[in-house]
């Protein structure tokens, strides 16, 4: 029993000097964070198109989504500089209720099928869009900042975001009278935010031959973050 009152003793001594110790070393310690920001124009456009179709058999809809799919690639392919491929493709059921029983009877069946497209030629796009209006449908179009301007980007932000962190570290040092600092930590954190826009400057009006309006794209700009939260430990 007396060894074990020790023990329990002594343990309870060295948690309390580690306590001290950690709220000695913690005094001098300051958190903040550092940030820097740029707005850069958006340089990528995105988009989905659809068509949708409806056919007394799930045969006869993959047949006419094929079509209408295969027209449309065929329609891509003058358009190098943007970037096409096929996306989603689903078939279902259409019902009708029976007033009689309440049974639910199959009637038909409605499918669909997609067409994702990329490209930072807004021009060439924008033909395309308009020519493929004619098969298929927008359902998104979005603008951001392509990989390599990001990337770019970033890199530019960084350095600067690291020389904030810096430059306001010396001066919480000086003004608290030390005579520097050291780093104890830090965490560097970026984010992209792209507000809300015109979609297109036009509307998606039809001309007299059927064909849309091509749309003069207003892509507008992201704005990217980096952000650096650290903890330095004043040297008095």
């Amino acid at each position: 029993m007396k060894s074990t009152l020790v023990f329990t003793t002594l343990t309870a001594v060295l948690a309390s000097l580690s306590s001290v110790a950690m709220a000695q070393t913690a005094y001098n310690q300051i958190s903040f964070t550092s940030e820097a920001r740029t707005k850069i124009a958006n340089d990528q456009l995105q988009a989905t198109l659809s068509k949708t179709a409806q056919a007394a058999t799930p045969a006869a809809i993959a047949n006419e989504l094929n079509k209408s799919i295969n027209q449309a690639l065929t329609l891509a392919k003058r358009y190098p500089e943007v970037v096409v491929s096929t996306s989603r493709q689903h078939t279902q059921p259409r019902y009708a209720n029976n007033q009689d029983d309440g049974d639910q009877k199959i009637i038909g069946f409605t499918g669909s099928v997609s067409l994702e497209l990329s490209s930072k030629n807004f021009e060439k796009a924008s033909q395309l869009i308009a020519d493929l209006q004619n098969i298929m449908i927008i359902d998104q179009l979005n603008f951001g900042v392509s990989e390599q301007t990001y990337a770019n980007a970033e890199k530019q932000l960084q350095t600067q975001a690291i020389k904030n962190f810096q430059d306001e570290a010396q001066n919480i040092s000086q003004s608290f009278g030390a005579s520097g600092y050291k780093i104890i930590n830090v965490q560097l954190n970026h984010h992209q935010y792209t507000p809300a826009y015109p979609m297109a400057m036009m509307a998606s009006a039809k001309m007299a031959d059927s064909r849309a309006v091509v749309q003069e794209f207003s892509a507008g700009d992201s704005t990217i973050n980096y952000t650096i939260n650290g903890t330095i430990e004043l040297i008095k």
